[in-house]
């Protein structure tokens, strides 16, 4: 078993390894874990996978979620490995511990994880430990070092800004008025992201996702 068959295997399912690790002993993972390789959408086809499936179109509460279970936990059956998901808990796995650890996952000036790859788009939809200690390859460069932060202004209302704290009511509440339209298209400071220019999510995947960011929302 390689890293690459692991991305091969996960990508077939619209998905692709985001990150991966050897855990230590106190990292969260399962005793017999080698390996945690993390699982992000395989964008832009992601999407049209998912849309596709019987979990989308049956009405049923947390879709995405209920897929992910299904498709990862597929993969766990085959790949003989242990399915991790971010709603396992209490406790809950160390998922933003374990993509900083992975060495492909960095803070970036607004305090949101950059990917090298995925930019700000960095989403995770489970994990697979792996009893194998797989080769991992050397970590990339931090993306932000080299970049002139476009994220840190990108913000309308500042909700996300440099040096401070997600200012999550303050977010909501710009994104529920009549100027909040454009976020409503996705995150503008997710979209200044220069890495993540060929990970632009579709209007209604975008729609989609602030839905269930706003579904709790109470002005």
């Amino acid at each position: 078993m390689t890293l690459g068959l692991v991305d091969a295997a996960v990508r077939a399912q619209a998905l692709a390894v985001r990150g991966a690790l050897h855990p230590g002993p106190y990292d969260g993972a399962p005793e017999d874990a080698g390996t945690i390789v993390l699982l992000g959408p395989d964008e832009p086809r992601f999407w049209q996978v998912f849309t596709a499936s019987s979990e989308y179109g049956d009405g049923g509460e947390d879709p995405l979620d209920r897929w992910s279970k299904r498709v990862i936990g597929a993969l766990a059956t085959d790949l003989d490995a242990t399915a991790l998901f971010p709603s396992d808990g209490p406790p809950y796995p160390p998922f933003l511990q374990w993509a900083l650890n992975s060495g492909r996952c960095f803070a970036s000036p607004v305090g949101l994880l950059v990917h090298d790859e995925a930019g700000l788009f960095l989403s995770f939809r489970g994990a697979l430990a792996l009893p194998a200690r797989l080769d991992l390859a050397a970590p990339p460069a931090r993306p932000c070092d080299t970049c002139a932060a476009p994220c840190i202004s990108a913000c309308p209302v500042s909700a996300l800004a440099e040096g401070q704290a997600y200012d999550v009511p303050r977010c909501q509440a710009h994104v529920a008025s009549e100027e909040g339209n454009d976020c409503r298209q996705g995150c503008l400071v997710r979209r200044a992201c220069p890495v993540a220019k060929d990970f632009q999510r579709r209007p209604e995947q975008s729609s989609f996702h602030m839905s269930a960011f706003m579904r709790h929302y109470r002005p």
